[in-house]
């Protein structure tokens, strides 16, 4: 469902990422494990459009992506849920959902979103600025899913988020996945969280791919290594 062969990305004359390969399957999530500045974040805003490549490719059931501005990618099947949840803090919880309706015929809020996240039927009237961290992480996956994505990326989805709503996050993405079949791909700090969603968990340091493992044949430890400064 979505192919990343030998993606490379640069800052001007720098080069942030480094000839990057991975593949997702239809209904997988795969983690990308790493610390900060290794190369999670521009990784996930060349997947959007957001950075385009220097070369190499990104597929999205097998559509070459690589070229195209992020509202045509979202068009195509991929939804965006950035680093810090970029909400409208001035919209209710209703009209930021609906702002991720724009291309589509019928505008209502499918009551599933509801039903996954019912803390935001509860809170539909008020302001997204008025919610708490990670009742707003919940309010971004929402709009990401409106959209009816066949890959959805996640930044950092626990950052600055306490652990209670950290695992109803991942019960949630485990059950959209159940419901979707969609593929997912969540760049992670939190270890417990990844081995939560994760089939495969890869790690990225300086901008390379360094590790993969399967989730049952995950070296905790290892992980840990890569993840401790």
């Amino acid at each position: 469902m979505l192919e990343v062969d030998q993606l490379t990305v640069a800052y001007g004359q720098s080069e942030a990422l480094h000839g990057i390969s991975f593949a997702a399957a239809k209904n997988e999530t795969v983690a990308i494990m790493g610390r900060n500045g290794m190369g999670k974040t521009t990784l996930f805003k060349s997947l959007i459009g957001i950075l385009g490549p220097k070369s190499g490719s990104v597929r999205v059931n097998g559509q070459d992506v690589s070229q195209d501005e992020s509202y045509r990618r979202v068009a195509k099947g991929i939804a965006y849920v950035p680093q810090g949840r970029m909400i409208f803090p001035t919209l209710t919880v209703e009209e930021n959902i609906r702002t991720g309706l724009t291309h589509r015929r019928d505008k209502s809020i499918p009551e599933e979103i509801y039903a996954l996240f019912p803390v935001l039927f509860e809170m539909r009237r008020r302001r997204g600025g008025n919610l708490s961290g990670g009742q707003q992480q919940q309010l971004a996956i929402a709009r990401a899913l409106v959209t009816d994505p066949r890959v959805l990326l996640l930044d950092e989805p626990t950052e600055g988020i306490q652990p209670s709503i950290i695992k109803d996050i991942a019960r949630a993405l485990n059950e959209i996945r159940k419901m979707r079949e969609i593929t997912i791909i969540v760049s992670e700090q939190v270890l417990s969280f990844a081995m939560d969603v994760a089939d495969r968990l890869f790690v990225i340091e300086g901008g390379r791919l360094v590790h993969e493992t399967a989730r049952a044949d995950t070296d905790v430890a290892r992980i840990k290594q890569f993840l401790s400064v």
